[in-house]
């Protein structure tokens, strides 16, 4: 792959769910204070406290899209057909490793706890990079009966709440636990919602070994659900990652063997890591493509090439939209800019004209680019997508209903040195914009106001516009949060419930995010 993509590569294929301690960040070990942070998750997950998706209750919270608002959100969510009646698709895609949970465990003890956010886990394999995971899915209580199943259709929940039409189904293996997971989240998509699709993504970065007619009888198994991708014609939405590890005829061959065999036709649209370089290749076959993309924010000279090349050919595009990307385990990162890659990707799917969105990524974990609410971020990064969405989707931006304030930061500057004996330590990805050490609030403001941010010892105020306007400061040690003052009355406050260090015990170079709209466990002090 390229070096400036910020694409899987052939190390995903090792990722293996083992048996789910502590946690260090921010210069400390943090126990989590799970039980604290469960005790508020039904709030947490957009769920009704008292029918929610719990242990011991019903299987059926509170769906925000359902009633056309949340007062989480800027904005008022529009209904589902005013989303779908222009056409244009969101999926998100997902990766079987990272479930909610992996073992049903209470989550101060599970294996996310114990193996993947601490050094020492699975036998101290990850203690060179300061273990596996940096975060990790938004915590939920174990549950009686199925509960793989039932954590499942949360994450479908989830996702169609923010407005998501479907995920993009990361195929790893055709055994073992994640082709399981495969299974599982299709019929998880059909007993939430007849309308989310699945579309079927085998990761050819994975399946190396495999040939053309063992995946095509697997792809024709999974397609046999009612939740796999099909455009209206009947066609299975086939999109496979890195298509180009496989030449036009591997392909060809597949794709006839999926119509002779199983009487299965498909529309082929293949996710390159170089699309320049092989789509004139690859359209004779294709219904259209889609690249990985970019984690950084350095702007393309021309953001909307892409797009118009695969529309010159007749094909569709998929714009790749991503928040950034931060990965301990192959020793690399890309500076994200606070929120500015989340914003710019998807402003080169608005403006370039694509046909359908991926999220890039739904719940990879270990390269720190997952939307899906997680413990560091909770809902922000999903809530920032439901904004762009609509804009993509209706063509007209949310008018803004509520004051809402977005703060990101990091809790450590991008050239700290850790304590705690990590020798393997992320570097810039060649191509991404240099590193920077700054604290971003992202206004959504009815009318003007002035925003009072506090890092560390250091208080400024900004005047900030109606509308959304990001505010930069200088990182400094110490708590970092956020407040609009108007006609000098607080408003709306939000705060990172960790510390900013200058000297963390393990690498860690996401950018952690809080909002307003939702409250925060105060878990991690």
């Amino acid at each position: 792959m390229r070096a400036e993509h910020g694409g899987h590569d052939g190390t995903r294929r090792h990722h293996r769910r083992g048996r789910p301690r502590g946690r260090y960040v921010a210069g400390g070990v943090v126990g989590l204070l799970l039980a604290v942070l469960c005790a508020g998750l039904a709030t947490a997950w957009g769920h009704d406290p008292g029918t929610g998706d719990t242990a011991g209750g019903p299987d059926r919270p509170e769906d925000p899209a359902r009633t056309g608002a949340t007062a989480a959100l800027p904005f008022d969510m529009p209904d589902r057909a005013a989303l779908r009646a222009g056409g244009k698709l969101v999926f998100a895609h997902y990766f079987t490793p990272y479930p909610l949970s992996l073992d049903n465990g209470e989550p101060d003890r599970d294996y996310y706890a114990r193996h993947y956010l601490t050094p020492d886990g699975e036998g101290g394999k990850h203690r060179a990079y300061g273990g596996l995971l940096r975060d990790r899915p938004l915590p939920v209580r174990p549950r009686p009966g199925d509960w793989e199943a039932a954590n499942l259709r949360q994450e479908v929940r989830t996702a169609r709440a923010a407005g998501l039409d479907g995920f993009t189904l990361d195929v790893l293996a055709l055994s073992g636990r994640n082709w399981e997971r495969c299974r599982l989240l299709l019929e998880a998509a059909r007993s939430v919602d007849p309308d989310f699709k699945v579309m079927l993504m085998p990761d050819m970065a994975s399946l190396t070994t495999e040939g053309p007619r063992e995946i095509a009888d697997a792809l024709a198994e999974l397609g046999r659900s009612p939740a796999a991708h099909r455009l209206d014609d009947g066609r299975l939405v086939v999109s496979p990652f890195k298509a180009e590890a496989r030449s036009v005829g591997w392909w060809s061959a597949l794709l006839d063997d999926l119509r002779v065999r199983h009487g299965v036709r498909t529309a082929f649209v293949p996710l390159f890591l170089d699309f320049g370089a092989h789509h004139e290749e690859y359209a004779p076959i294709s219904h259209g493509f889609s690249d990985w993309g970019s984690r950084s924010h350095t702007e393309p000279a021309d953001p909307g090439r892409d797009a118009r090349l695969a529309h010159r050919l007749g094909k569709l595009w998929m714009q790749p939209v991503s928040v950034q990307d931060a990965r301990p385990n192959q020793g690399v990162y890309d500076e994200a800019g606070n929120t500015a890659t989340l914003r710019g990707t998807w402003d080169r799917a608005i403006t370039g004209g694509a046909d359908w969105v991926q999220l890039t990524t739904w719940n990879d974990y270990s390269e720190g680019s997952h939307f899906a609410p997680s413990l560091h971020n909770g809902h922000a990064y999903l809530d920032l997508v439901s904004y762009h969405l609509v804009r993509f989707k209706t063509g007209a931006w949310p008018r803004i209903v509520r004051d809402t304030l977005y703060l990101t930061s990091r809790t450590q500057f991008a050239h700290a040195t850790p304590t705690g004996g990590q020798t393997r330590l992320m570097t810039l990805r060649e191509g991404s914009a240099e590193a920077r050490d700054t604290v971003e609030v992202l206004p959504f403001l009815t009318r003007p106001a002035t925003l009072r941010v506090t890092v560390g010892p250091s208080t400024t105020t900004h005047a900030a516009p109606a509308g959304v306007r990001p505010v930069l400061v200088p990182l400094r040690p110490g708590e970092v949060s956020a407040a609009a003052v108007r006609d000098g009355r607080a408003g709306p406050a939000a705060e990172l419930p960790y510390r900013v260090v200058r000297h963390p015990e393990v690498q860690d170079l996401q950018y952690y995010a809080a909002t307003s709209g939702r409250v925060t466990p105060a878990c991690c002090r």
